[in-house]
């Protein structure tokens, strides 16, 4: 599968630029292309995408969230998984750091990874996201009591049954 790793430095400590991605409801905000991200329970996510002229939908399920470290699989759809890390550069600064591997299928995926496209657009994003926490991020950064907290470190359990290393494990309903 093909990887991309991007980063970017942002003007805000390691905790807001983490809270602030843990609010995946606000990924609209600054993902082109998502039109919606709607949590379906305190693991999973159901992604509304249109890209290309193409609207897509998939669920992808939060594998860890650790202090500085959010991971997720896909569970349909666009096969793909992926982790943001997070890591403080100063009291008021840090570096978010992505790393992505996805599998293209059809003639226009394939073209588009090797061309780069997808790798552009995660750059984007990137800086998309640098714009929205550094002016003081999305209206409503506030979630259910479950939304993660830096401090906590949770596995959560999914399709590629590993148990938890350490935190809590939940439980779908």
């Amino acid at each position: 599968m093909p990887t991309i790793s991007e980063h970017v430095d942002v003007q805000v400590p390691v905790r807001t630029a983490y809270e602030q991605w843990a609010h995946f409801e606000s990924f609209p905000s600054f993902m082109a292309g998502v039109d919606r991200v709607r949590r379906l329970n305190s693991s999973t996510m159901h992604w509304e995408t249109s890209i290309g002229g193409l609207h897509r939908e998939f669920d992808a399920r939060i594998t860890e969230l650790s202090p500085g470290r959010i991971a997720w699989r896909s569970e349909d759809g666009a096969e793909h998984s992926g982790e943001v890390t997070f890591e403080s550069t100063s009291d008021s600064s840090s570096r978010v750091s992505l790393r992505m591997e996805y599998e293209s299928h059809g003639l226009t995926e394939k073209a588009g990874a090797a061309l780069g496209v997808l790798t552009r657009r995660v750059h984007g994003d990137l800086q998309r996201f640098k714009e929205v926490v550094e002016r003081g991020g999305t209206e409503q950064v506030t979630g259910p009591e479950d939304m993660p907290n830096f401090y906590s470190h949770t596995v959560f359990p999914g399709p590629l049954g590993n148990p938890p290393l350490q935190g809590r494990r939940i439980e779908e309903p």
